[in-house]
């Protein structure tokens, strides 16, 4: 996902800050994907693991085609990333509402990825006041990946913080 969003970066220079930090990103994101599939590949537990991506891919495919500011081929593929994003999480929230639980660190995952997306709106209100331009795509985006989150914060907030393990309603 991330890939496909950084690949101006063998197009465009916007600033040093910039391109470092894409880079950085795609490293960690990069190591990361090292850790789950190689490093840690015994902790996998394909039984709960049945959420077809497929049904996010393909949808966020045809939306980056038929909804984007500039039909080229790097303007979809950031379009694709945002859109894919968006529910990037439905996997784990399926694994973790159809076993009916979620360990300490994944509900602590869970909730630092939610909290950086809830707080990314005060990028967008930072950059309206900054530039009174934003990107609408990336807002409704955005809000639908919050959105998705709010159960979650819940649970989280009344069950997790309180020192209890989270469990999710039958």
């Amino acid at each position: 996902m991330f890939t496909a969003r950084y690949l101006d970066l063998f197009f465009t220079f916007i600033s040093l800050y910039n391109t470092v930090m894409k880079i950085v990103f795609l490293a960690t994101s990069y190591g990361t994907l090292y850790l789950m599939y190689i490093k840690f590949k015994a902790t996998y537990d394909s039984n709960h693991d049945t959420f077809r991506i497929e049904f996010l891919i393909l949808p966020a495919i045809a939306l980056a085609l038929l909804i984007n500011e500039e039909f080229t081929v790097i303007e979809i593929l950031w379009t694709f990333s945002i859109y894919l994003e968006s529910v990037a999480i439905l996997p784990q929230l399926f694994m973790v509402s159809k076993t009916g639980e979620a360990e300490s660190i994944t509900s602590h995952y869970l909730f630092a990825l939610g909290s950086y997306r809830a707080l990314y709106i005060l990028n967008w209100i930072y950059r309206w006041f900054l530039t009174e331009k934003l990107n609408a795509i990336a807002i409704v985006a955005g809000i639908v990946q919050t959105i998705l989150y709010c159960d979650f914060f819940y649970l989280y907030l009344t069950k997790v913080l309180k020192g209890k393990k989270l469990q999710l309603p039958a």
